[in-house]
């Protein structure tokens, strides 16, 4: 078997060996000491379940809780040795990382320590098979694989030159990710510590920041949407729901479609004009502002552009048209996700369970106003850093899309398709 891609040293060299993944590694299972024992924990050893390793680097690994040598004497954990693999068999199947030195885990693992080859190409090879490995979920009461699943996995292997390269291409790879992301993480840290001094901290009338233009201005109104809005309100799903849904039309926006101060239209749906003239109560106009108000998105919000004008909402997304006088619609939008838009949300949910808003709670939001034009300094300002996360976000995700296809190319499979 050959790989589709191939670096060009390597091009003349021989097939790929087919071995079963039990012919080259070892394997070690995974246990949880009773977390009723105080004597299992704290102690020296990393103890890691599947929320400690990302989805999108093998040598993303966080231990964060430790357990001690009585611990594995006396439950069902086990020392994975070091320059091993941690493979999540349950509960995320196919998540893995990379462990330079013991480390032990829970029951939701499969870990393997290769005999022969290259670690970090192993790491690799597995993550292009996640689909097999997900494919043995089939049929099962509990997700997952077992170790004799995964032992009887055909796996292809070039010569240990092919995978150092390989290994190489790929981690050199991960780190750009890496980098990337950490600058996509360090911008958003950014906008959140701006935002908590370009708003009043709850109570307050001042921000801790001003622009210069504005530090000597009046301090803040406390007003409320209802003071400021012409319409509150949202639609409905068409009677026979998807049936109506059509590939191009009028923009038919439901809460999957309204992000965290931005619009996400990448599955936006579309309805007909007679399906549309039936909706005019919830006809979108540009500047509008979106707000989830039921489900797990409860309290994202985004601002109506001229993609979705002339659209219409449904019955889980909330239209707040304001007067562009006196507030701006950028900067209401930049508030109702900011700490204090959020914890107004939250505060209408019995129990914390962020259920749904009715119309009347969103127009008593309080809302702190300064004078127009130092508004519309604020959203700028906001607007401006958000563009500049969604583009360094652009790049991330083509870098993650390359990788992913040159993985793809990069690794043959026993059958022949692609990995």
């Amino acid at each position: 078997m050959l790989p589709r891609l191939r670096f060009p040293e390597f091009r003349e060299a021989g097939a790929w060996e087919e071995k079963r993944l039990g012919d080259v590694a070892k394997f070690t299972g995974g246990g949880t000491p009773s977390k009723g024992n105080e004597g299992y924990w704290n102690g020296n050893l990393p103890w890691i379940s599947s929320s400690d390793i990302s989805e999108d680097s093998i040598f993303d690994l966080h231990p964060h809780r430790f357990i001690t040598e009585q611990a594995i004497k006396e439950s069902a954990t086990k020392i994975v040795p070091a320059n091993s693999i941690l493979l999540v068999s349950r509960v995320g199947v196919g998540k893995l990382a990379i462990s330079n030195k013991p480390i032990c885990t829970s029951q939701d693992f499969t870990s393997l320590t290769p005999m022969e080859g290259n670690l970090v190409f192993f790491a690799y090879l597995l993550k292009s098979r996640k689909t097999d490995l997900l494919a043995f979920n089939q049929g099962m009461a509990i997700k997952g694989f077992t170790k004799d699943d995964i032992t009887k996995l055909s796996v292809l292997l070039p010569s240990p030159p092919e995978q150092q390269k390989i290994a190489d291409c790929l981690s050199s790879l991960d780190d750009l990710i890496t980098a990337r992301g950490r600058k996509v993480a360090a911008l958003e840290r950014h906008k959140k510590g701006l935002m908590q001094q370009l708003f009043p901290a709850t109570g307050q009338t001042t921000p801790q920041l001003r622009f210069p233009e504005f530090r000597e201005a009046e301090a803040w109104e406390i007003s409320s949407i209802d003071e400021n809005a012409i319409k509150v309100g949202s639609g409905i799903t068409p009677r026979g729901g998807s049936k109506n849904y059509r590939a191009k039309g009028r923009p038919f926006i439901r809460s999957q479609n309204i992000g965290w101060g931005k619009l996400l239209l990448d599955e936006a749906i579309y309805i007909d004009e007679e399906t549309h003239s039936t909706f005019a109560a919830s006809e979108i106009q540009l500047n509008d502002v979106l707000l989830n108000i039921t489900g797990a998105s409860i309290g994202r919000s985004a601002v109506a552009d001229e993609r979705i004008s002339g659209g219409n909402v449904n019955q889980h997304v909330c239209i707040i048209r304001v007067n562009p006088d006196k507030l701006i619609p950028l900067f209401l939008n930049q508030f109702l996700i900011s700490d204090d838009g959020q914890r107004q949300i939250d505060s209408f949910q019995a129990g914390g369970n962020r259920e749904g808003l009715n119309f009347a709670q969103i127009r008593s939001f309080d809302l702190p106003l300064p004078s127009p034009p130092e508004q519309q300094k604020i959203a700028d300002c906001l607007t401006s850093l958000d563009d500049l996360i969604r583009a360094e976000a652009q790049k991330l995700g083509a870098l993650k899309a390359h990788k992913k296809g040159l993985m793809q190319q990069l690794f043959p499979t026993p059958d022949g398709g692609a990995p």
